[in-house]
């Protein structure tokens, strides 16, 4: 039996093992996870296992935060030693963390094939580390699996023809597999008392907008000036930086503990209006049909912008104000995220490469 070991750290990596996970089970792969312990507290890591069935992982190395140098060093360290005792024949890793990139580098360095899914989104901002992590792992990988033809493109444009497949995306094969189980199980509303359409769903948690303290000002500053319900799922980090800036929080937010897939599912289907710095979150706002204004001054999911759901605002509160107050979506939503089965095509392409 194939052995394909899946390197996961964070959230939106937690959510894409679900179906990738079960895809390459059911092609009679061994399914081999390890968890780095980049997201290391229950709500960002372990709920997620829970709620979503996967698998506990084989090893988790605990590696927890760090600065980027030392936390991709002390990643790398740990996985080489997993991956020389558990030999797999492939390794797996999902986005654009630093799990990604150290997942890639030690198993490209051992000599193991290297499979990347969510190849070729570029946001072309060389000072976000996840820009860094996203090319690296691209130029390590032998399997490139591409969610979008414009993601495949780019890798054309920068020499990478070998490998490159256009498979649609993981995460709306979730989505659609559990959106009704988030309608008929989450009571995330009612906790909170909150109506639907009646708040603003905001994430933040990359370092390139939480990490400035003059960024993130200007981003609570336009949210008090909304003077409009927002509801804020806090990340660890973002907590961590409010208080070491000692910004006030403004009284039309109320700030929640970070939640699981199935209840952030219900907050963003039931938002008038998203906010956010995740590439994950912008995807999730166009599966659901709800407009995202994008928090940074780029977006790798270009799609979304030009299906006319998504718009890039960075930290201009003109910006963010005059995009909340109007109504500029389109009714309509192209396909650009492939059919749901995204997952099953991955696996089928990896075991028929592995022979």
């Amino acid at each position: 039996m194939k052995k394909i070991l899946t390197v996961l750290g964070a959230r939106p990596q937690f959510i894409k093992h679900c179906p990738t996970g079960k895809a390459i089970r059911d092609c009679g792969m061994e399914d081999i996870v390890v968890h780095t312990g980049q997201h290391y507290d229950y709500e960002m890591s372990k709920l997620f296992f829970d709620e979503l069935q996967i698998p506990v992982p084989n090893v988790n190395l605990g590696i927890g935060s760090g600065s980027q140098a030392n936390q991709t060093a002390a990643i790398i360290i740990a996985l080489e030693e997993s991956m020389i005792e558990m030999k797999p024949d492939l390794v797996l890793v999902h986005g654009d963390t630093n799990s990604t990139l150290s997942g890639a580098l030690t198993a490209a360095k051992l000599g193991i094939p290297v499979a990347h899914n969510e190849a070729g989104m570029r946001s072309f901002n060389r000072s976000m580390p996840e820009e860094i992590n996203r090319i690296l792992t691209d130029h390590c990988s032998t399997l490139l699996f591409c969610p979008t033809q414009p993601s495949a493109d780019q890798l054309l444009s920068e020499g990478i023809r070998d490998g490159v497949l256009v498979i649609g995306d993981v995460q709306y094969d979730l989505a659609r597999i559990h959106r009704d189980k988030a309608l008929a199980n989450s009571k995330i509303l009612q906790e909170h008392s909150l109506l639907e359409r009646h708040y603003v769903l905001v994430t933040l948690h990359r370092p390139y907008t939480v990490d400035d303290p003059k960024r993130l000002a200007q981003l609570f500053n336009a949210f008090s000036a909304l003077d409009e319900q927002i509801v804020l799922p806090l990340h660890p980090r973002t907590k961590a930086r409010l208080h070491e800036f000692n910004l006030t929080v403004p009284e039309n937010i109320l700030i929640i503990p970070p939640v699981g897939y199935l209840d952030m599912m219900m907050l963003e289907m039931s938002a008038r209006m998203i906010m956010t710095d995740s590439g994950g979150v912008q995807k999730e706002s166009y599966f659901h049909g709800i407009p995202c204004l994008t928090l940074r001054p780029e977006t790798e999911w270009i799609e979304t912008v030009q299906a006319g759901w998504n718009r890039v605002v960075d930290t201009d509160e003109a910006k963010i104000l005059d995009s909340a107050r109007t109504e500029w979506w389109r009714e309509d939503r192209p396909l650009v995220f492939g059919d749901g089965h995204a997952a099953e095509k991955l696996a089928f392409v990896v075991k028929d490469y592995l022979g």
